[in-house]
């Protein structure tokens, strides 16, 4: 299958499940996910109707939205990789939204480099413990949630998160489910919303969209393998 048919079938899968879930299929954002992918593969995702592009490396996203933003449509561009404080001035600013933030000295640099901007950013939480992935544990959510609300520069707009992988999508539904919950706790606590639920990958986005999700991030069902 092309790049164009590829995409095609993940926007039907997509509208079908958000169909099943009583929900329109305007309220997900598809997040085309172009790490390790040429500007080619980009211009024909982008082709076919893709806008917004997820990068998991600062440089690579910085040098090609570089190389791409002659393109028409605009490209929207998010950060969805564990952003080290050193490359924050590469994204911030620049990027439509960061998914992965898990610290207020991050949100602080973030804030810095952002160019007098109002950086969209999610608070990442590991759900499944992992020690090799970032984001904050359940448990410490509301103490950094609250402290992330409170820095000026930045607009913490939602959670995100990313399940231990599992070859059954259902076996991601519990991770789903909590990120709801957790993220409905947490507006109440700030007493604003957080609109924003960054969760669900090729293998589980169907899933993700029945709990909630409101942002997938797709790449192997839109790009193919690496």
């Amino acid at each position: 299958m092309t790049i164009a048919e590829r995409w095609r079938e993940v926007s039907a899968r997509v509208a079908a499940a958000c169909e099943r879930a009583g929900r329109a299929a305007g309220e997900v954002t598809i997040v085309a996910v172009s790490k390790t992918h040429p500007a080619e593969a980009i211009r024909a995702a982008a082709a076919a109707g893709a806008t917004e592009f997820g990068e998991n490396y600062a440089q690579e996203l910085a040098t090609k939205a570089a190389e791409l933003a002659a393109g028409s449509p605009p490209l929207r561009w998010h950060f969805i990789g564990r952003l080290q404080r050193n490359k924050a001035r590469l994204v911030a600013g620049r990027v439509a939204l960061i998914h992965a933030v898990d610290s207020v000295e991050l949100a602080d640099e973030i804030a810095r480099r952002a160019g007098g901007a109002i950086q969209p950013i999610l608070l990442a939480v590991n759900l499944g413990g992992e020690a090799s992935k970032g984001g904050v544990t359940a448990e410490a959510a509301p103490a950094i949630a609250r402290a992330l609300a409170g820095v000026a520069g930045t607009s913490l707009d939602g959670l995100m998160t990313m399940p231990p992988p599992a070859d059954d999508p259902e076996a991601s539904r519990p991770a789903f489910a909590a990120l709801g919950a957790l993220r409905d706790r947490l507006a109440d606590q700030l007493g604003r919303p957080l609109p924003v639920l960054s969760m669900g990958m090729s293998h589980d986005f169907e899933v993700a969209i029945a709990c909630g999700a409101t942002h997938v991030r797709i790449g192997t069902a839109i790009f193919g393998s690496r």
